[in-house]
């Protein structure tokens, strides 16, 4: 059944409680590769309780239902195996507490005619009795459902500058990097199961786009920033391929005042996978 636009845009708000604690921030940071070595004085502020940090991407998995929720409002029946997460964009609004229960707050803003597909913009904004915390703008691709005479939306920006990095980090991940960074609450089976991911046309379960999302925001706070998780106001970008687990995340980083522009690629195929990306900070 195709995407019925006008339904979806005039569906009422989906509203969900998250809470988390320190080891849900600590399964976090170990799913995007934090840790290692196991007994560096930073690493350890990403994966043991004294002293204990934020990565601010860890607001991406506290959406998780709401998002997937999203997928299933009157109007927006398709086939998951069709998904592919193709923009992000998360705001933080106030640093994100070690322990916490929110309200998330979601609604479809926009979906967008790309031909051989549609891309759905859902906005969802997590908030706790003190007000917003952070603000995830979630872009979904979904394959074979465009074609219906909608705007084809914005164009990408955030471009790096002709000129070398400022900062290169590589980032190995694991063969079994995908089994657990689902277990943050993401669990679309073409992350896990090979009958699933050759259904979306992939030889092997891939990864997901917001675990190198998050290994690269990690990059960017460790090495420009001095390991300030608290100084990230913004991180948007566009997922630009497919990573493979096991592979080696490339992030290259251009210092532009306040704002750092940033791009990652797979050191084994030099494959773009996050590209017109920029982290904006205080």
């Amino acid at each position: 059944m195709p995407i019925d636009v006008e339904k979806v845009l005039s569906a009422d708000l989906l509203t969900g409680s998250t809470s988390w604690g320190p080891d849900d921030i600590i399964l976090y940071h170990l799913g995007i590769g934090a840790g290692v070595p196991p007994t560096d004085p930073g690493e350890l502020e990403y994966c043991y309780e004294q002293n204990l940090k934020v990565l601010p991407t860890f607001g991406v998995v506290t959406v998780v239902d709401v998002v997937f929720g999203l997928m299933t409002i009157p109007g927006m029946q398709f086939n998951i195996a069709n998904l592919l997460q193709s923009d992000h964009d998360l705001e933080i609004h106030r640093p994100i507490p070690t322990s916490a229960t929110v309200t998330n707050t979601a609604r479809v803003t926009d979906v967008f005619d790309r031909k051989l597909g549609a891309s759905v913009v859902s906005e969802t904004t997590s908030s706790n009795e003190d007000g917003p915390l952070f603000t995830n703008r979630f872009s979904a691709y979904i394959k074979g459902e465009g074609g219906f005479g909608g705007e084809r939306g914005p164009r990408p920006g955030n471009l790096p500058p002709e000129r070398e990095p400022d900062h290169v980090v590589e980032s190995p991940t694991l063969p079994q990097q995908t089994l657990l960074y689902r277990l943050s609450g993401d669990k679309n089976p073409i992350h896990a199961d090979p009958s699933v991911a050759a259904m979306g046309g992939f030889d092997r379960p891939i990864m997901h786009g917001l675990c190198w999302f998050g290994m690269a925001c990690k990059a960017v706070v460790d090495r420009a920033l001095g390991g300030d998780t608290t100084s990230v106001m913004r991180f948007q970008g566009r997922f630009g391929g497919v990573m493979y687990p096991g592979e080696t995340l490339v992030t290259s980083m251009w210092q532009d005042d306040k704002r750092i522009i940033v791009r990652a690629v797979t050191k084994e195929r030099g494959a773009p996978v996050l590209t017109n990306a920029a982290v904006e900070t205080h």
